[in-house]
């Protein structure tokens, strides 16, 4: 682990604080294992074989190679809270790698899985808000619909993406994927994604970009409404 500190009480690492083992110390593996109702065990990277695809080794083995940093404490942390969904993936990257095996170039689907993995983010909100972000139509979703901000909620799911988090910057975006408005709980969240998700889906790239600071409650600077109007950040649609 890096020297970074945590901070738990930011909104984007709510869903995943009642997973965080208390103490990580220096084995990230070690720590993730003490964590209840872990659907696989964590082990040192080490333990994956030179020359074997990570993604087949976590399928055949149940066991999750992890480095000690940062980037695979938040995998682990993920594979906790969205059990069903990390299970998926990885059962779609075997049936990837079943079909054409390790090659240079990933295609479409497993690009899509490897996106989702490390910078997915699950947006539940009104269809105006939708609406608005479809049409990368900023003003309108942060500022005309703000109060209806208060009836969404948006989950981070990338391990990358939380991450970059550790040291927040207004540039940072998530690809977003929409979820079923009536999901009421991380459980079943995690239920509803992991039977949404199918390889043809995912080869369609149904993501939108957000720049997640911009949420209304994450970041104190967007209460400036001139927050919004950097166009290096919240670019127009195309």
């Amino acid at each position: 682990m890096t020297g970074d500190v945590i901070n738990w009480a930011a909104p984007w690492l709510a869903p995943y604080a009642p997973a965080a083992p208390a103490s990580t110390g220096s084995r990230v593996a070690e720590a993730l294992n003490t964590v209840f109702h872990s659907p696989v065990r964590f082990v040192s990277q080490s333990d994956l074989p030179e020359g074997q695809a990570y993604e087949q080794f976590i399928f055949d083995t149940q066991t999750v190679p992890t480095r000690d940093n940062l980037h695979d404490f938040f995998n682990g942390l993920c594979w906790l809270t969205f059990p069903q969904t990390k299970k998926k993936l990885n059962q779609l990257q075997a049936a990837q790698l079943a079909l054409g095996g390790v090659q240079q170039t990933r295609g479409p689907v497993r690009d899509a899985l490897t996106l989702f993995d490390e910078n997915a983010a699950f947006l539940l909100a009104p269809q105006p808000l939708w609406d608005a972000l479809i049409d990368r139509d900023w003003q309108r979703l942060f500022v005309e619909l703000r109060p209806m901000w208060q009836g969404a909620q948006l989950v981070l799911f990338g391990h990358a993406l939380l991450e970059k988090l550790v040291n927040p910057r207004k540039p940072i975006t998530a690809h977003i994927y929409r979820a079923q408005p009536a999901t009421d709980s991380i459980a079943s969240l995690d239920a509803w994604i992991a039977a949404d998700i199918t390889a043809g889906k995912l080869a369609g790239k149904p993501f939108v970009p957000l720049p997640v600071l911009g949420v209304p409650g994450w970041w104190a600077e967007n209460e400036k409404l001139s927050f919004y109007e950097d166009i290096l950040v919240f670019r127009p649609k195309a």
